[in-house]
């Protein structure tokens, strides 16, 4: 009995310290399966962070930099006990040798209950705190696109006060002419909006179910579709109809041949769109800010509309219209942008921290912080990939003449530089770390070389596929315009036409927004982490056939002699 004492008051330490070493030891116990109180402050941690991510206050980002390194598991525990009896290094030491003797905690799975999935890798700090940032991106092309629509906004209000005043005031000759435009051109292309925002909302809801499907039907609709509204406009038989219709028809040859020409690519196309389209079964409200776009690019075309109609009855007419129809463009690009980059947080977030962000924080976030990087890339991207595909084209044609061939040199040089500083897939870095639209172009592009897939990504048609789309929805409004107006007003055929395939393209470029964003993040977060969870060997066994010749691979337009470019 003597014996047993000292066994038992070494365990215990002592009979003064019995019930606070029952609490340790019910907090060892607990915390083995995850619960307790330390379970309860893991939980408090992970919830925090998902707090801080969603919200982006900068109280998280205080704490973490002003916090020592985070400890190990066991460093943890010690700590925590020296904390509680600094003095008594006996009890540490008796309760360093009890917790050795206890099981190895165990995953709690209570910690992932507010993920949607499984966490992936963990993301180091700074990584936590990068997805956290407070600043505006690209102040100077904010400043310009406020600008800009001011004077626009001005501009279609100024408009449309003359159109009124010229039905109203105007002599008998002008009201004439505004009666006619008002009856045979205005119901036309309103229809026009309305059957454009219908298309584009079936396009992307097809495409989200049967995306294998739809990427086939949309390589060859258009075609078929740019060649019917081509050989209708031909047969009016009018010199501006006809110039119209040639235009499509050319358009018509080139996008059957590219059909032809990337059929051996559309295979690993569908794998990706798949696979990058999942996350969106696991976000609900992903589609709201889509919506919420679509509606305000409506709204803003039906106003254009009437301004284009006042502009009919001002000085230089053409002038007019060409500036109402670039501001339209990149109005529109910048609203589509916007819902690029809130699809993007949404998606990279659930990649990068398996975690349900709130589309709502999202939206606010691209609308406010990251709007100057969308500005800034919506004037610049479209301009690179038309000299991406000025760059392939020459490219193909290298080695045929000396004069193509320098042409073909000094395009793919300059093609190089712009890809560096400048390129779509840049809005998924944007949209995740805060980024400035240059270096987030910049870090993106790195990390594509560094995991060697600048050729696949070089090689990818998603872009290409939500081109296609807009020129489709573009084409059939053409055709159902172009039929109705002729049979009222022959002399507004063209115009209409003209009218309703832009209205048609940039409101379908709005809807793809969401497939294009979601493709965008799958190979930029993979790029990042290709040991995420979330993804599987699609694209390391694209790599793979790629090393050994065994798959067709686009020569890029970047590098000559790319690193698996085939001649």
């Amino acid at each position: 009995m003597g014996a047993a004492e000292p066994e038992v008051e070494r365990e215990n330490g002592g009979v003064g310290m019995k019930e606070n070493e029952e609490e340790m030891v019910k907090q060892n116990t607990t915390s083995s399966v995850g619960g307790g109180p330390r379970g309860a402050v893991a939980e408090e941690e992970m919830e925090q962070v998902t707090r801080d991510v969603e919200m982006g206050e900068m109280r998280y980002l205080e704490e973490a930099a002003q916090a020592p390194p985070r400890l190990t598991q066991t460093d943890y525990h010690v700590s925590m006990l020296q904390r509680l009896n600094p003095t008594n290094p006996l009890r540490i030491a008796i309760n360093g040798r009890t917790r050795v003797t206890t099981p190895s905690p165990a995953p709690a799975p209570a910690q992932t209950q507010r993920s949607v999935a499984p966490r992936s890798t963990p993301t180091p700090q700074q990584t936590i705190a990068s997805l956290n940032s407070r600043d505006y991106t690209n102040k100077c092309s904010v400043f310009l696109f406020l600008l800009h629509m001011a004077v626009a906004i001005g501009l279609v209000c100024f408009l449309l006060f003359k159109g009124v005043q010229g039905f109203l005031q105007a002599n008998s000759t002008v009201k004439i002419k505004e009666k006619r435009l008002l009856k045979y051109l205005l119901p036309q292309v309103e229809i026009a909006s309305l059957l454009s925002i219908t298309l584009a909302f079936a396009w992307q809801k097809a495409v989200r179910h049967w995306p294998v499907l739809m990427v086939h039907v949309i390589l060859w609709s258009t075609f078929i579709m740019s060649l019917s509204a081509g050989i209708l406009l031909l047969c009016f038989q009018k010199p501006a109809t006809d110039g119209v219709g040639v235009c499509f028809i050319a358009f018509s040859i080139g996008s059957g041949l590219y059909a032809c020409w990337v059929s051996q690519r559309a295979k690993f196309c569908c794998k990706i769109l798949v696979k990058s389209l999942e996350p969106v079964t696991k976000l609900p409200d992903i589609n709201r800010p889509i919506y919420i776009m679509l509606g305000v690019g409506f709204l803003w075309m039906s106003l254009w509309i009437l301004a284009v109609i006042g502009a009919l009855n001002f000085y230089i007419p053409p002038l007019i219209i060409i500036l109402l129809v670039l501001s339209l463009a990149w109005t529109t690009e910048v609203i589509r942008n916007i819902a690029n980059i809130t699809v993007s947080r949404v998606v990279a977030l659930y990649y990068l921290r398996g975690m349900q962000a709130s589309t709502q924080i999202c939206f606010q976030r691209a609308v406010t912080l990251n709007l100057g990087s969308a500005c800034l890339g919506s004037l610049f991207v479209p301009a690179i990939e038309a000299l991406r595909i000025v760059a392939r084209g020459l490219n193909l044609l290298e080695g045929e003449d000396e004069f193509m061939f320098s042409c073909a040199k000094c395009c793919l040089g300059v093609m190089t530089t712009i890809f560096r500083y400048g390129n779509g897939w840049a809005f998924v870095q944007i949209a995740a770390y805060g980024k400035g639209f240059v270096k987030a172009s910049q870090d993106t592009w790195e990390m594509f070389e560094m995991q060697e897939m600048e050729t696949i990504v070089d090689s990818d048609i998603t872009s290409s596929i939500c081109f296609l789309t807009g020129v489709c929805s573009g084409s059939i409004c053409v055709i159902v315009v172009a039929a109705w107006t002729f049979t009222v007003h022959k002399n507004y055929t063209a115009t209409t036409s003209l009218l309703a395939f832009f209205i048609g393209y940039l409101m379908t470029r709005i809807s793809m927004a969401l497939p294009h964003a979601c493709v965008s993040c799958y190979y930029v977060c993979y790029a990042e982490n290709p040991q995420n969870r979330f993804f599987d060997d699609t694209i390391r066994d694209r790599q793979s056939l790629i090393k050994m010749g065994r798959d067709t691979v686009v020569p890029t337009p970047r590098v000559p002699g790319g690193r698996y470019a085939r001649r």
